[in-house]
């Protein structure tokens, strides 16, 4: 092992510390994983996740048969959670 410092916000330090008691592991150990996860290759690049979602634009019909729905999507999303 290679002993390093980092420096975290508050908040980071309080969400780690938490999520290293839930799971029982030393704030070493949980930082260690999330740093493992970040760097692995199973980790999605984010120009094949845009590609993906470009895949599917224009493939599905609104249920309410909107054909606006691109140039009025704020409307339609202001009014999803109302």
């Amino acid at each position: 092992m290679v002993r390093t410092q980092i420096q975290l916000t508050e908040q980071q330090a309080r969400r780690l510390r938490a999520e290293a008691h839930e799971r029982r592991v030393s704030l070493a150990e949980i930082i260690r994983r999330y740093v493992e996860k970040g760097l692995s290759d199973d980790t999605p690049v984010r120009a094949a996740l845009y590609d993906r979602a470009a895949r599917v634009v224009g493939r599905f019909r609104d249920r309410r048969g909107s054909r606006d729905v691109s140039t009025r999507h704020d409307r339609y999303l202001d009014e999803a959670f109302e």
